[in-house]
């Protein structure tokens, strides 16, 4: 098992949001999504996963989400994955 935490960024077909989360697996992550076991994004699935980056701590993931989910993260993001 991966000693790696993840920040994950998720896109719903449902709506075309983009959703940023953090996980040590976000293949598996995105499956949870897309069953509709996680409240925050139940009513948005299906989802796909657009892109991940890699970190050696969780503090340091969180960090990342904490910026990608940030105004300027958000325009950051609209940048790269544009709708």
């Amino acid at each position: 098992m991966s000693s790696k935490w993840y920040v994950y960024v998720l896109k719903s077909l449902k709506d075309n949001g983009i959703y940023v989360g953090m996980s040590k697996n976000p293949e598996k992550r995105l499956g949870l999504h897309n069953q509709g076991k996680t409240y925050s994004t139940r009513n948005r699935s299906p989802f796909v996963l657009l892109y991940t980056e890699a970190y050696n701590s969780s503090n340091e993931a969180r960090e990342k989400e904490k910026f990608y989910k940030s105004g300027f993260g958000r325009k950051t993001l609209k940048k790269l994955f544009p709708r």
